[in-house]
């Protein structure tokens, strides 16, 4: 187990003994490490393997240098093999977490309104979200001038991060107009009101429904 000096003493047949001395040298096993940088990743994320020890390396991956970059898409461990400059060997393992995306859906209540009015966006699948408008709670009210999109990104507890995308479809205020003709009577007179600029009406005093109304 260490180097080590033997002794052999021979004899000849005539009883006279002479000896020699042999020494076997022990060369130490290299004490190999392997360390993952970052030891926990998100899928699709890269870590960097070190390893020290020795002199030569060989990963399991195929790669024979101290450091390689690996991008496993689940938790992996990896075995290398460490070469002193005598030859000897010796084994490390290293492990890399792989956590997985959270899946971000995000969704407005109503998807359509009208112009001036509001809508809310809810998000869930993750633990935190951040909205393009700067919100950071998982439900937050707008009320977009025009058709909108918009992106919320969720991130995990892990850290990890997804995004996912709400449209919400504005339409426009009508522009409704109203006419009287006449527009001046006597008592008894009638006079016929006109509208336009949308698609039905709706009257006061009961004058019920429709474009025209005498």
């Amino acid at each position: 187990t260490s180097t080590e000096t033997y002794t052999v003493t021979g004899t000849t047949t005539a009883g006279c003994t002479g000896t020699a001395t042999v020494s076997v040298t022990v060369n130490p096993l290299p004490s190999v490490t392997a360390l993952a940088s970052p030891a926990a990743i998100c899928n699709g994320q890269t870590s960097v393997l070190t390893a020290s020890g020795a002199n030569t390396y060989s990963w399991n991956t195929g790669g024979n240098t101290s450091s390689i970059t690996v991008t496993p898409s689940s938790t992996t461990t990896y075995s290398l093999t460490g070469t002193s400059t005598a030859g000897c060997t010796g084994t490390a393992t290293v492990s890399v977490t792989v956590n997985p995306l959270p899946t971000v859906t995000a969704s407005a209540s109503p998807a359509t309104i009208c112009s001036g009015q509001s809508t809310t966006l809810t998000a869930s699948g993750a633990s935190t979200y951040t909205w393009s408008t700067g919100a950071n709670t998982s439900s937050t009210t707008v009320s977009p001038a025009s058709t909108t999109t918009y992106t919320v990104t969720g991130t995990s507890t892990a850290g990890c991060y997804n995004t996912a995308t709400v449209s919400v479809a504005v339409n426009p205020t009508p522009t409704v107009t109203a006419s009287a003709n006449p527009s001046t009577i006597n008592s008894g007179q009638s006079s016929v009101l006109s509208a336009s600029g949308a698609d039905t009406y709706a009257w006061s005093h009961s004058l019920g429904t429709g474009s025209s109304k005498t």
